[in-house]
C-alpha cells in the first residue's frame, strides 16, 4: 500500500506556470509508474503524464511541448511541471501510483487557470 500527498495547486494566469509535487510514502523503485491525471467538471479523468520506474515518459498530446513529468527517487517524490498554461488545463489533478495490478490515488490539487 502506498500513501500519496499532493501539492503545489492554485490560481495562475494563462501563461503562467505551476508545479505539482506528489509525496509518496513508499520509495518509488517499489512502484512501477507514476502519473498525473486530471478532471475536468463534467468530464471523465484522463491521463496527463505518466513515468516509469525506468525514466520512460509518456504525455498526452494536449500538454506535449508545455508539462513536464520528473521524480526525484531520494525524496520518493513525482513532479510535473506546467508552463505555458491555458484555461482548458483547469482541472483537479491527482498523482496515481501503479503498484501493478493495484492503482492507489492522491487526494487531488485543483488547478484553475484564468485572467
Amino acid at each position: 500500500q502506498v500513501h500519496l500527498v499532493e501539492s503545489g495547486g492554485g490560481l495562475v494566469q494563462p501563461g503562467g506556470s505551476l508545479r505539482l509535487s506528489c509525496a509518496a510514502s513508499l520509495s518509488l523503485f517499489s512502484i512501477y509508474a507514476m502519473g498525473w491525471y486530471r478532471q475536468a467538471p463534467g468530464k471523465q479523468r484522463e491521463l496527463v503524464a505518466v513515468i516509469t520506474s525506468t525514466g520512460t515518459t509518456n504525455y498526452a498530446d494536449s500538454v506535449k511541448g508545455r508539462f513536464t513529468i520528473s521524480r526525484d527517487n531520494a525524496k520518493n517524490t513525482a513532479y510535473l511541471q506546467m508552463n505555458s498554461l491555458k484555461p482548458e488545463d483547469t482541472a483537479v489533478y491527482y498523482c496515481n501510483a501503479n503498484l501493478k495490478p493495484v492503482d492507489y490515488w492522491g487526494q487531488g490539487t485543483q488547478v484553475t487557470v484564468s485572467s
